[in-house]
């Protein structure tokens, strides 16, 4: 079953809930069994089940070795819940799922769950517009130089933009940007944080899988630079932060057995106690720290775990859209956890199970959850809480690509530009979201874009009837040298320029004047004689 990895798309975890359930149906063994009296075909028991789900999801990618047996155990009932088995008098959801003999079967019905319906994505009218070229204001001018108005684009515009490739220098000015305002540095970073993150997924569109409306702009900006030195995000309301009691306790296990602060006496089991008062703190909020609105994002990421960097770099991105509170609370999380899993000197936190898979089991789900009771957000959770405690360090610094791409931009808005007379007006739009496309698309487009215009000029120059003839030559050879391809498109043949470019007249030398006669040759008559 390994290898049975489901692309990253929109909702992803229906897609997993579905493709988990035709796995099971399709490979669990069914023989006949004897109960009560009878024999029952295609039917199996509780712990057969047990024994082959847990088998497949140990070796599937999705889910890993790390998936228990009560995990399983979990995942059953809610499939008996959801009826997708039923027990063999066709009963279902009405008690729970047992490891036991009890005999199960499949139901005739089609088990699978259709595919929510979520807000479509509004094009682009839902994401902030980056800060263009033309939000600008002027530099102080001269009194007598009248303010230039909006021009149409023309050849004459045209002319006087590439006026040093046609042998014209127009008058020019400077200007500056407006002053950006903080609002606006905030969708900056929204922008272009949700679009490097739709990058980083290699998705086409992020409909479906993030609503645009949940994404506060505030957020990203507080997580980016409210930190303290160690990366922690640093809370302006304390209120919202964690209460002082859980983060002592958090301390004294992290710590262990330098960290009881309180001086509380130590006695056997102290350690676990102290456990259980964080977990109940964690287990007791109202959301998983990862949110229901972000669930299929991180979802979505569980289809990158397997390149390192990849995945790392899609959680720092996706990490910066919580909220300042959860955060904070979980980088302080996943740090226990490791720190916990890591630390000798501390004593079993539990008799039957790991350190690792204890702490696992018990805060996975406070990490990632959905809304939906009937996903598999427990095994998925597992699998993800997994990695990132494993690189707890790494996944909440600010991408250095994202960084580096928004303080550009910033820093291209606040040059100040020349500006040519004639050239106010700014045709192109700035879309928030970009679609990659091939370099050859790329190059095509640019020449296209190019050369339209300059097609528009070259026309321009040939219409134009109050330019000597001298001149549009000269005009004309001069946009040879600089636009040979589009001169060559217009121009192919001699014949072609010949039709609208006015001939040369040869200038004559003085002894050469009387050629400007016509030439009449001798004529002599000739006679012959018979």
């Amino acid at each position: 079953m390994e290898g049975n990895v489901i692309g990253p798309g929109p909702y992803r975890a229906t897609k997993l809930w579905n493709e988990t359930i035709k796995l099971f149906r399709g490979g669990m063994p069914l023989r006949r069994h004897w109960a009560n009296f009878r024999y029952y075909d295609c039917s199996f028991t509780g712990s057969e089940a047990i024994d082959y789900l847990h088998e497949l999801l140990r070796c599937n990618y999705n889910f890993g070795p790390e998936v228990t047996r009560y995990q399983t155990l979990q995942l059953l009932r809610k499939f008996f819940k959801a009826h997708v088995i039923e027990d063999i008098k066709g009963r279902h959801g009405t008690e729970d799922f047992e490891d036991n003999s009890h005999l199960y079967r499949f139901p005739t019905l089609s088990p699978l769950k259709s595919f929510p319906t979520r807000p479509l994505l509004r094009d682009s009218c839902d994401l902030p517009r980056l800060i263009r070229w033309d939000d600008y204001e002027e530099l102080p001018q001269q009194e007598n130089v009248a303010p230039l108005k909006s021009a149409v684009m023309t050849s004459d515009l045209w002319n006087k933009r590439h006026s040093v490739a046609i042998g014209d220098v127009s008058e020019c000015k400077l200007i500056r940007r407006k002053e950006i305002t903080s609002k606006q540095v905030d969708h900056i970073w929204k922008s272009m944080t949700v679009a490097h993150l739709q990058r980083v997924l290699g998705l086409q569109s992020l409909d479906g899988v993030l609503n645009l409306t949940h994404v506060n702009s505030k957020h990203i900006f507080h997580n980016v630079f409210s930190v303290n030195k160690t990366g922690i995000v640093i809370l302006e309301n304390k209120a919202e932060d964690m209460p002082y009691w859980v983060v002592s306790a958090m301390k004294c296990l992290a710590n262990w057995p330098n960290g009881n602060e309180t001086k509380q006496p130590v006695y056997p089991g102290f350690e676990r106690d102290v456990l259980r008062t964080v977990a109940d703190y964690f287990q007791r909020l109202k959301e998983p720290l990862l949110t229901f609105n972000l669930y299929e994002v991180f979802v979505n990421i569980l289809s990158l775990l397997q390149e390192e960097e990849e995945a790392t770099e899609a959680l720092q991105v996706s990490g910066l859209l919580l909220p300042p509170p959860n955060r904070r609370r979980l980088q302080l999380l996943l740090r226990l956890m490791a720190r916990v899993c890591q630390n000798p000197h501390l004593p079993p936190l539990n008799d039957t199970i790991t350190t690792r898979t204890l702490m696992l089991q018990m805060f996975s789900q406070c990490v990632l959850g959905s809304a939906d009771e009937m996903d598999l957000d427990e095994l998925l959770a597992t699998k993800l809480v997994t990695f990132m405690m494993e690189h707890h360090n790494t996944i909440f610094q600010v991408p250095s690509k994202l960084r580096g791409q928004v303080e550009e931009h910033m820093s291209h808005l606040k040059r100040v530009q020349i500006k040519y007379a004639g050239s106010d007006t700014d045709f192109s739009l700035s879309p928030a979201f970009c679609k990659q496309i091939r370099r050859v698309e790329s190059e095509e487009q640019r020449v296209i874009g190019t050369q339209t215009p300059l097609q528009q000029l070259l026309e321009g120059l040939i219409a134009d009837k109050e330019l000597p003839a001298k001149d549009k030559r000269k005009r004309l050879k001069q946009f040879q040298r600089s636009y040979p391809e589009v001169y060559q498109n217009r121009f192919p043949t001699e014949e072609s320029k010949a039709a609208v470019i006015p001939a040369k007249t040869p200038r004559l030398k003085p002894h050469l004047m009387f050629l400007k006669k016509p030439f009449q040759p001798f004529q002599r008559s000739w006679s012959f004689r018979a």
